[in-house]
């Protein structure tokens, strides 16, 4: 279980994971989904947080050369996250865009309480779906 939070957690920073494979994995061993589900959410959530925390961070040196995004590049992403809003983190599990809506809305500062619920949700479901694949589709395999 530990190697569950640890991969979830990775995943949902910048790091490659692969959260989904280490939960499937378990859930055939016969692990509780509920227990599965609640590991994985977690430790993505806090994945997340931190990449919210970094991008509050990064803040501080966007007029640095080094900054890996133009001041241009900044002013166009909180063009489009002023359009769609604080809601796009439910977007948030999503593969290559979800780490970066993470990072903007720590850059945008958005209050933690709201990141925080919008990206528990958005984990819970992705692992929710994952689970309810899994009994779906690899129940006759893990027997």
């Amino acid at each position: 279980m530990l190697m569950l939070f640890l991969v979830a957690l990775a995943s949902a920073t910048l790091l490659p994971g692969g959260s989904e494979v280490w939960l499937a994995r378990l859930w055939c061993q016969g692990e509780p989904g509920w227990w599965l589900w609640g590991v994985a959410s977690v430790g993505n959530t806090l994945g997340s947080l931190v990449n919210v925390g970094l991008g509050r961070y990064a803040r501080h040196f966007q007029d640095r050369r080094w900054f890996p995004v133009s001041r241009q590049g900044l002013a166009r992403a909180e063009r489009w996250y002023l359009r769609f809003g604080e809601w796009s983190l439910l977007a948030s599990w999503a593969p290559v865009i979800g780490d970066p809506l993470t990072v903007l809305a720590g850059i945008l500062r958005l209050p933690w309480w709201r990141a925080i619920l919008l990206i528990a949700v958005a984990k819970g479901a992705r692992y929710a779906l994952v689970l309810w694949l899994a009994e779906a589709w690899l129940a006759p395999l893990c027997a």
